[in-house]
């Protein structure tokens, strides 16, 4: 997300056969980049470099193919996730999608990044208070982030899952949560000198800790994994603001 979304989708262009099918990658140090083709088992690096769609027909192809693979992903996990079956829910060809994405895992890394990239884009529009008062600021970056979590839970889960065995995946999320910390960070800015707290900086980073772990642990197991008292998201989001703004602010907001 931010600065780094252009340098991931930086790199070479995989080369290819004479007919025009991906070229076998060859083995790399570290499972790294070889030719521009990725060695490693699950192609999660921040070096690709997909063909520009000049054409209306050709952005709307790869959106489609975008939309069919990330459907994929929500219903089957990786394994359900082919060229041909992403080439068939898109109505489109298998050249098409190895001419535009490669082979499996850098269209895999393509949905990661597609998907972080919409997971920004949500928590800067979902970052907007309704009230201008400190409470109502810390309300709308908690309440942010829980909704976006929310929002794409399924997909979110199919990378929070592939990150605890794939490195490549794991470091990717990493690079996208901290990225998100910046942002919220900068949108409570404005309260960091009603923080009655020696470091307010320190303050601010804990809660979004409790708010991203305890939401990346609901997108993993879901509501009732460590309790079995039913919480809604919306429940669970409103605790979490009343939690923030007693630890930031001290008042509550119930």
């Amino acid at each position: 997300m931010v600065g780094r979304q252009k340098a991931w989708w930086r790199g070479t262009a995989a080369k290819r056969t004479a007919d025009g099918g991906p070229a076998t990658p060859r083995a790399g140090p570290a499972g790294g980049d070889v030719d521009g083709v990725y060695a490693g088992a699950v192609s999660i690096e921040p070096s690709l470099d997909l063909p520009p769609a000049q054409q209306a027909r050709s952005r709307l192809t790869q959106q489609r193919i975008l939309e069919a693979g990330t459907a994929l992903l929500e219903e089957g996990g990786t394994e359900a996730l082919t060229v041909a079956a992403v080439a068939s829910r898109a109505g489109v060809s298998v050249g098409s999608v190895y001419r535009r994405f490669g082979d499996k895992d850098r269209l895999i890394a393509a949905l990661q990044h597609d998907m972080i990239d919409q997971f920004r884009a949500d928590i800067v529009r979902r970052f907007t208070p309704l009230r201008a008062d400190p409470a109502a600021l810390v309300a709308s970056a908690v309440t942010g982030l829980t909704e976006t979590f929310q929002a794409h839970e399924r997909l979110m889960r199919v990378f929070l899952a592939a990150g605890a065995t794939d490195p490549a995946v794991a470091r990717v999320g990493s690079e996208a949560a901290i990225d998100a910390v910046r942002v919220f960070r900068q949108f409570l800015e404005p309260i960091m000198s009603m923080i009655d707290a020696p470091e307010p900086e320190v303050r601010v980073d804990v809660v979004y800790r409790l708010i991203y772990g305890t939401c990346q642990n609901r997108v993993l197991y879901g509501e009732l994994f460590e309790s079995d008292r039913p919480l809604t998201w919306r429940q669970l989001t409103d605790e979490l603001v009343n939690v923030a703004c007693r630890y930031l602010l001290g008042v509550s907001t119930q």
